[in-house]
């Protein structure tokens, strides 16, 4: 398979780690945005990583393709069979897709030397098709980065520090769970930590200030991504048979914030809006994009709870008694998504994140 993305991507590096761990076959390519129309056409958005199989079909969004990909190599499997573990596993997966991309891109975006570094490598990638001065290029490329995965995205002045603090808690939440075992739910890599490589490999473990934090603060999870893409694979997956006691502190920080978020996203989406604003462990953030995707993120989370046999929902509820976490089981939500209710994913369309349209 073809997959397009960029060796600097949040989530071709999560695709990326899963296709090396289960032995997959691929050639990496640069996503062609000289070709936007081709690439609506064939996944609906213009996004990465794509892939393009050798049967001709496309797909789109990495956690429907890591989860399709497991029913078509079953061998090394990365959910846990506990049932309640497993669902762990799904959110803390989200929360690394979903709450992490803000402080990744904070870091990437907002400081001088990361800025320079990735737009160089970016201009590089996938602005060929463009006539201009590599200069100015460049420049493009920070000023559309900067804008639409920072400013709009609800980072601040006022919002900075907190952003920061949330990577800062990862690492530690991560350390905590690392103390005992190779990976976060048992010897194996689960879709956890395949969810945990989107920002901790390509953006926390390779832009110079937050790698220079990870190593002095966290060598332990530098450890992990450096493991987790040398594609270690033990003999017999096993994986954790209870929700552990050292995910707490984590679970706390994604109902803290991850859940959070999505329930202000959900309500302002319902209510029609484009932006909204939310506060989250006591930080105000003001001006955010609504997130048609997020809306989404959280009715797949719903789905999931729902589907859970009654122990596993029991074990769940009793390992999140933080705020928020009830919206995973509650009677409704304000709003819908109406999105993959065919549940064709990961072939057929996506949807661009954002509420108003733009990718």
């Amino acid at each position: 398979m073809k997959v397009y993305g960029s060796r600097i991507s949040y989530f071709t590096g999560k695709l990326e780690t899963y296709l090396r761990y289960k032995r997959i076959a691929y050639t990496s390519l640069p996503t062609p945005y000289g070709e936007a129309d081709m690439l609506k056409d064939k996944v609906g958005a213009v996004q990465m990583p794509i892939v393009e199989r050798d049967d001709g079909r496309w797909m789109s969004d990495t956690t429907p393709m890591l989860l399709h990909l497991e029913s078509e190599y079953p061998d090394k499997p990365i959910m846990p069979a506990a049932a309640a573990v497993g669902y762990i596993a799904r959110l803390i997966e989200d929360y690394a897709d979903e709450w992490l991309w803000r402080p990744a891109m904070h870091y990437r975006w907002s400081y001088r030397y990361d800025r320079l570094l990735a737009s160089n490598i970016l201009v590089d990638e996938v602005t060929g098709h463009l006539k201009l001065p590599r200069w100015l290029k460049r420049r493009l490329v920070q000023r559309r980065q900067t804008r639409h995965f920072v400013q709009r995205d609800g980072v601040t002045d006022e919002t900075r520090a907190h952003v920061e603090q949330g990577y800062l808690n990862a690492l530690d939440n991560m350390s905590a769970m690392l103390r005992g075992r190779r990976y976060l739910l048992g010897n194996a890599p689960s879709l956890a930590d395949f969810g945990m490589m989107g920002p901790m490999f390509r953006h926390f473990g390779q832009d110079p200030t937050p790698q220079e934090i990870m190593r002095n603060q966290a060598p332990a999870v530098f450890a992990w991504v450096a493991r987790m893409w040398m594609a270690d694979r033990p003999d017999r997956p096993d994986f954790l048979s209870d929700i552990p006691e050292d995910a707490r502190p984590m679970l706390q920080e994604i109902c803290e914030t991850h859940l959070e978020q999505l329930v202000a996203n959900a309500t302002a989406s319902a209510k029609g809006q484009n932006l909204f604003h939310m506060t989250i462990q006591g930080c105000e953030y003001q001006n955010i994009s609504v997130s048609r995707y997020r809306v989404w993120c959280l009715e797949q989370l719903r789905r999931r709870f729902a589907a859970l046999p009654d122990d596993a929902k029991s074990a769940v509820r009793a390992s999140l008694p933080f705020g928020q976490a009830e919206i995973l089981w509650a009677d409704q939500i304000a709003a819908k998504s109406a999105f993959n209710c065919d549940d064709h994913l990961p072939f057929g369309k996506a949807i661009n994140v954002f509420r108003d349209g733009t990718p």
